[in-house]
């Protein structure tokens, strides 16, 4: 039986997988802002799924850039107060398990690239324009190497702040994400009704888009989050209109797709990862 978590900067979800195929009913709750608040709370929430039942391991994501160890934060900007705590550790303490962690957009394309829009493709972009940006590199059904992890919202679009004057940055997320056009226009971006607007997020999340493609070569990439899935939303057939007059050093195009496991995406791919290393881990101890 498998823990599965998702922690994200403002709400926490968490659920069993008790035969290692499916998800179950999830658990969701508002992340604490303090670190030993927040594990005793998925402790206590886990005690109540679990009945006391032994878990084979816990895994999934956690908002925020982690160590290279993959074993806490290391500049979680919405958890700042969890920074360089034992997370990993403190977490095996509470559940009596292995824990597995990764950075939670690189789990939610897992689960994209396992039970959603990405299945079968060799290589997998995952992007996710939501609160934040964020997104990951899949290949083989398997997050890609790295030595810090995937950041494609601190790519900088904008280098001299002229695209976007009213922009906190010329970074990537600080120009497309729903922050930032909440920033931009006063309003929660679901309020925003202007078409122009959004037509205007089209073209620079291509831009973006464009950008990854060029660094990670992708087959398939499946675009995900609340800019995307939402109403209103950033329209996916005017980035991939604007990606054709982008994109042409490629003679052709990956696929874009569009997210299909919506807000338990985090859970899906926690239950990939899980399976994942600890069958890695049994393999090395035989």
């Amino acid at each position: 039986m498998y823990l599965l978590f998702d922690i994200g900067g403002t709400k926490t979800r968490i659920a069993l997988s008790e035969d290692g195929e499916h998800v179950g009913e999830e658990v969701k709750f508002e992340t604490p802002p303090e670190f030993d608040a927040g594990i005793n709370k998925i402790a206590e929430e886990a005690e109540k799924l679990t009945g006391g039942r032994e878990i084979t391991a816990a895994a999934g994501g956690a908002s925020g850039p982690l160590s290279r160890t993959k074993d806490r934060f290391v500049n979680a900007p919405n958890l700042p107060r969890w920074n360089h705590h034992p997370l990993a550790d403190r977490l095996a303490a509470a559940c009596g398990a292995p824990v597995y962690l990764e950075n939670d957009s690189a789990i939610v394309g897992l689960g994209e690239a396992h039970f959603g829009a990405g299945q079968g493709a060799p290589i997998m972009m995952y992007l996710t324009i939501s609160t934040g940006v964020g997104g990951a590199r899949i290949v083989g059904g398997r997050i890609d190497q790295s030595a810090w992890g995937f950041e494609p919202g601190h790519q900088i679009i904008d280098i001299d702040k002229t695209l976007c004057t009213d922009c906190v940055s010329g970074e990537a997320e600080d120009t497309i994400s729903g922050t930032a056009t909440a920033h931009r226009f006063g309003v929660k971006a679901y309020e925003v009704e202007d078409p122009n607007a959004w037509e205007e997020l089209a073209h620079w999340s291509a831009v973006v888009v464009n950008n990854s493609i060029l660094h990670w070569s992708p087959d398939v990439v499946v675009l995900g989050g609340s800019m995307i899935v939402g109403d209103p939303a950033i329209p996916i057939e005017r980035i991939e209109a604007h990606l054709d007059r982008l994109l042409t050093i490629f003679p052709e195009k990956p696929a874009l797709k569009k997210a299909e496991l919506a807000d338990v995406g985090g859970l899906y791919g926690a239950l990939a990862f899980a399976k994942q290393r600890h069958a890695a881990e049994t393999c090395v101890k035989q």
